[in-house]
């Protein structure tokens, strides 16, 4: 559809092809639920920001740990 207007012309999109917008219900595993929008209804996750281990700071640094002393080992650093 285009419209006239002050001298311009102006496209308007075309509502038949644009998805529908939802407010979407998102739910993670461990059953932290909040909304957002979302061309789905509904949305499930497995990790959010109330679980993920960046965001909470319980970061399990014990297999880092292994790694990082076999790397010293290796090349002969002191740790």
């Amino acid at each position: 559809m285009v419209i006239y207007g002050q001298g311009r012309k102006v496209s308007i999109m075309n509502q038949e092809i644009q998805p529908k917008y939802y407010q979407a219900k998102v739910t993670c595993n461990c059953g932290n639920t909040f909304t957002t929008g979302s061309t789905k209804q509904e949305i499930r996750v497995e990790v959010c920001s109330k679980c993920h281990p960046f965001y909470t700071g319980m970061q399990k640094a014990t297999r880092a740990d292994g790694r990082i002393d076999k790397f010293n080992k290796k090349y002969g650093m002191k740790g």
